[in-house]
């Protein structure tokens, strides 16, 4: 019974966390404060969000009207697709958190991989409706279409810089000069990353092909 208790009031405290993602969008700063100052989120809603995030990211390949998203299917590759959200989103946390730490940040590594989940909300909450709404639409109408997507992103990235002064409790000039440098770091480590990687496949075609002129040696 105790076991069964335990459950439900965490199912709850899931669907709160998860509601609580609303209060952000609405009330910014004292939303994202409370997000982590008073314990108001919760690992669980935030990937749930970045999940719905992934979702809204593929259905709306297959569910809106081809005058605004043509497909082309033979040429897609949907785990690329996924990885522009999920790379992007994984050198922004690692980015910020690091510079942050460095400068006084008050938030940890979970806290701004939770604050920016919960600041990407507004992309599946105005995608699903939108993936709809394309279906009725003509072309001259279509202008409504492409304000709402544009305002959905931009929100978002708002929401997700607010959360990232909040988080660290910076002022916001600050805030914004570390925004700007954690881009700046992104870039950074996307070189690093290519360096690397480039490394290692002239390694492996260097042994590849010392193996091949032993090989044809004997």
């Amino acid at each position: 019974m105790f076991a069964a208790f335990t459950k439900k009031e965490s199912i709850h405290k899931y669907i709160d966390s998860l509601k609580f993602a609303l209060y952000c969008m609405s009330h910014p700063l004292d939303g994202f404060w409370d997000l982590t100052h008073e314990k108001r989120g919760t690992y669980a809603a935030a990937n749930t969000i970045l999940i719905l995030t992934l979702m809204v990211r593929i259905m709306r390949l297959r569910y809106t009207s081809f005058l605004f998203v043509q497909v082309y299917w033979e040429d897609l590759n949907i785990f690329l697709y996924l990885a522009s959200i999920l790379f992007p989103l994984a050198l922004w946390v690692v980015g910020n958190w690091a510079l942050t730490t460095l400068f006084d940040g008050k938030g940890r590594l979970g806290q701004v991989y939770m604050a920016t989940c919960y600041g990407l909300a507004p992309y599946p909450l105005f995608g699903f409706p939108m993936m709809i709404f394309s279906n009725f639409v003509t072309v001259e109408e279509g202008a409504f279409y492409s304000v709402l997507s544009v305002f959905s992103l931009i929100y978002a990235a708002i929401l997700v810089v607010v959360a990232m002064g909040q988080i660290h409790e910076y002022s916001a000039s600050k805030n914004i000069l570390f925004t700007v440098a954690t881009l700046f770091a992104m870039l950074v480590m996307i070189f690093i990353l290519m360096i690397f990687f480039s490394m290692i496949s002239q390694g492996v075609a260097y042994f590849i092909s010392l193996g091949k002129e032993m090989l044809f040696r004997m």
